[in-house]
């Protein structure tokens, strides 16, 4: 009879810690995904300000962004969170590839440095997160070394996980790849640029982290 009463007393605690006023909601994914991009219109949507800039340049975003107290709603329910946009994940910088973009060797050396600190502290918050939006991007193949260790970190701990098929808009979007690629999430195409299926995001991340 203890064993249950304790059991029981332990379900409760755990509720009450997962029902925290505000959860810690993560966007990660590879560089040029459009992390920054679904950031910013998701703060746009129920802040009506932006979260960063953005760019074609890999790397745009290098240090951990966060906006706090973002409520949404949607077909009934309300979730207020805490969202962190995080620096895309590499599984190697190298600074020659900034100089290939316009950048001086001097610029793009310091770029690489940052960009590999970003990588490091956006993992090391993985620790933090409630739940994970992982964008990634539909036209290219899911099947990548980098999207591997994203979501093998993510399986590691066992985190609550909502994954993004971004620019739908693109004809070479096919997203049932990213459905085959990772059956065990669920999956939603939307295209942050244009707001495309973006109500259908706003559902699926009320139930993922829910």
């Amino acid at each position: 009879m203890i064993g249950v009463f304790r059991k029981l007393i332990n379900k409760v605690f755990k509720n009450l810690f997962k029902r925290k006023k505000h959860l810690r909601i993560g966007i990660y994914g590879p560089p040029n995904a459009g992390k920054t991009t679904l950031a910013n219109k998701i703060c746009k949507d129920w802040l009506g300000e932006e979260m960063g800039s953005t760019s074609s340049m890999p790397h745009e975003t290098r240090e951990i962004q966060i906006k706090e107290q973002i409520n949404i709603q949607s077909n009934g329910k309300e979730l207020s969170f805490n969202l962190v946009d995080t620096p895309g994940i590499a599984t190697k910088i190298d600074y020659e590839d900034f100089m290939k973009k316009g950048l001086n060797k001097k610029k793009a050396k310091l770029r690489a440095k940052e960009a590999t600190k970003g990588v490091i502290d956006a993992i090391k918050w993985l620790d933090d997160m409630d739940t994970v939006v992982v964008v990634l991007d539909s036209t290219i193949d899911p099947y990548s070394q980098v999207n591997i260790t994203i979501v093998g970190n993510l399986q590691a701990r066992d985190i609550p996980v909502l994954i993004v098929a971004n620019k739908i808009d693109l004809k070479r979007s096919n997203v049932k790849k990213l459905e085959a690629a990772f059956p065990q999430y669920d999956i939603v195409g939307i295209s942050a640029q244009y707001g495309n299926n973006i109500d259908k995001f706003y559902n699926a991340l009320l139930t993922t982290a829910e």
